[in-house]
């Protein structure tokens, strides 16, 4: 079993920076996939990146975010990072983190989440 607890997020102008944090217990981040989705009000959760420890760390992003956003994780502290940068009006959301023993781009496969926290960014 893993718990996850987002922490970060916030509010600001359009081309502004946020980052949101994810602290896991329960199981060491090392066997697991590790992703952050986002959803907008009325829309569906999709996938924004995952950092993948079993396979060197390995990243991904979604097409929206790609060189914008950077993942990152302590696997010493159970912890993984969203830092975003460049932010948009589209990016307004509320971010989870996930994980899942194996990568996949859909919240469907995704075995445990977080709570949630809000980005919202203005223009």
């Amino acid at each position: 079993q893993v718990q996850l607890v987002e922490s970060g997020g916030g509010q600001v102008q359009a081309g502004g920076s946020l980052s949101v944090s994810c602290e896991a217990s329960g199981r060491t981040l090392g066997n697991y996939v590790m992703a952050w989705f986002r959803q907008a009000p009325g829309k569906e959760r999709v996938f924004v990146a995952s950092i993948n420890w079993w396979n060197r760390g390995t990243t991904a992003y979604g097409a929206s975010v790609k060189g914008r956003f950077t993942i990152s994780g302590d696997n010493a502290k159970n912890t993984f990072y969203l830092q975003m940068n460049s932010l948009r009006p589209e990016d307004t959301a509320v971010y989870y983190c996930a994980a899942r023993y194996r990568w996949s781009s859909s919240p469907m496969k995704y075995d445990y989440w977080g709570q949630g926290t809000q980005v919202t960014v203005s223009s």
